[in-house]
């Protein structure tokens, strides 16, 4: 199938950048779970909290963006479910 040292004929080669945690580059140390705009940005449509490898969050702030997340929808300000 692959060969050392040969093109294969329609094959690109996938580029893989390392994703950055935004929240590490904004310098955010404390998330608000009242901040709704931000946190909007890490569910998806239908509620969901996106995972690390989808996010591209380091480990200690998708583990406070989680906290703030449920924070949010037991205080009604983030849906549970899509509507």
């Amino acid at each position: 199938m692959f060969q050392r040292g040969k093109k294969v004929k329609g094959r690109k080669k996938k580029i893989i950048r390392k994703k950055y945690c935004r929240l590490c580059v904004e310098k955010m140390d404390e998330i608000d779970y009242r901040d709704t705009k931000t946190l909007s940005g890490f569910i998806t449509e239908r509620g969901k909290i996106l995972s690390t490898k989808v996010s591209g969050n380091c480990a200690r702030h998708q583990k406070k963006l989680a906290v703030a997340i449920k924070r949010a929808r037991m205080c009604s300000l983030l849906p549970f479910t899509a509507k």
